[in-house]
């Protein structure tokens, strides 16, 4: 058999490539005949920058930049062509803050991953959203590009309190002439009940009782921005930073799909007789955009079944099909809690080799 591997990161555990590398293991355990054909994946979110330059080639260019709560943090950009990839997860992530600190956490590494973007002569560069650990619109992202306000941009959330000028001018003559685009699948606006502090606020730390406030303070900032960009699909994403990248021109592009071009995995999965994907943990929210459900898309289309390997499998059967995928395993079943973490790339290996026997003829 023809194998297509597929996969998204196991977040805290595996990489992408890491998570494809196990599961080729494990099933090459079982069959040893099968040709294997990895396609690590991402979204948008932690892991673009490394998946792109897999697939892509290209220069990897390391840059020092500052992180969400201050200090310095070490990232690259890939320069490919006149193309050049940023992943803000380096710059303001989730791993970053500990789920802690959002309220002060600010975006403006990723600006300055951007702007070092543009120096290299840059023609278009792509921004990887997903994974942040932040909360503030981008107003740090603007600061550090250029821009001026009446109240701080580059101390999170808190600080924008009574903000009511905000002057683009100089980010958007830095990126004159350059292509922006923003990669992520996030549909949510800016601000209210589906916006970025409101969907995503609890999981970066912000407790119950401030996510009202934080999002009065995004709506502050948005009436002084552009309140109409703040109600476009995509604003809320990467807690605004989407926000901030469609007030300086960028087109919005779901990342699975800018990934799935880059990495040819259309006319990859015409040439195999199966597709593998997964993620840690797989549930309902896998078809709000996630790898293995633009995966599950591009297997359905070229006819192809699919399967997905996760650290957990949080749906039934009846939801597992409607997002295209035709079985899906998990680890924990296999091999319990404990191992899963303390051994996730021999875990996801054992995983694979036991699905090789229902599904490698």
């Amino acid at each position: 058999m023809r194998i297509l591997v597929a996969p998204d990161k196991f977040a805290g555990t595996l990489t992408a490539v890491e998570a494809a590398t196990a599961i080729a293991t494990g099933w090459r355990r079982r069959a040893p005949d099968d040709e294997l054909d990895l396609a690590p994946m991402a979204d948008g979110g932690p892991g673009f920058v490394d998946v792109l330059h897999a697939a892509l080639g290209g220069e990897l260019l390391a840059v020092t930049v500052r992180g969400p709560l201050g200090a310095a943090v070490p990232a690259t950009i890939l320069k490919v062509g006149s193309e050049v990839y940023v992943e803000s997860a380096q710059a303001c992530g989730l791993h970053l803050t500990g789920a802690e600190g959002a309220e002060g956490a600010t975006t403006y590494g990723v600006g300055e991953l951007v702007a070092a973007a543009v120096d290299t002569g840059a023609t278009r560069i792509v921004v990887g959203l997903g994974g942040s650990g932040t909360n503030d619109g981008g107003a740090g992202f603007l600061a550090a590009l250029g821009c001026t306000a009446d109240r701080p941009l580059d101390a999170g959330p808190v600080a924008l309190a009574g903000v009511t000028t905000v002057d683009l001018a100089a980010a958007r003559a830095r990126l004159e002439g350059v292509e922006l685009v923003a990669a992520s699948d996030v549909d949510s606006p800016l601000t209210g009940l589906f916006g970025a502090t409101k969907t995503f606020g609890p999981q970066k730390g912000v407790r119950e009782e401030r996510l009202p406030v934080l999002d009065a303070l995004l709506e502050e900032f948005a009436l002084a921005t552009d309140r109409r960009t703040s109600l476009e699909k995509g604003a809320g994403a990467a807690g605004g930073l989407g926000f901030a990248l469609l007030c300086l021109g960028a087109r919005r592009e779901p990342g699975i799909e800018l990934v799935a071009d880059a990495v040819r995995l259309e006319q990859r999965a015409r040439q195999v007789d199966l597709v593998i994907t997964g993620e840690g943990a797989f549930d309902f929210s896998s078809r709000s955009g996630k790898v293995p459900y633009g995966v599950a898309a591009i297997a359905m289309e070229t006819l192809r079944p699919c399967v997905a390997l996760a650290g957990r499998v949080l749906v039934g059967s009846r939801e597992m099909r409607a997002l295209g995928v035709e079985s899906a395993y998990a680890v924990v079943d296999l091999v319990g809690e404990e191992r899963s973490f303390a051994d996730p790339a021999g875990a996801l290996a054992d995983l694979a080799e036991r699905v090789a026997r229902t599904w490698s003829r």
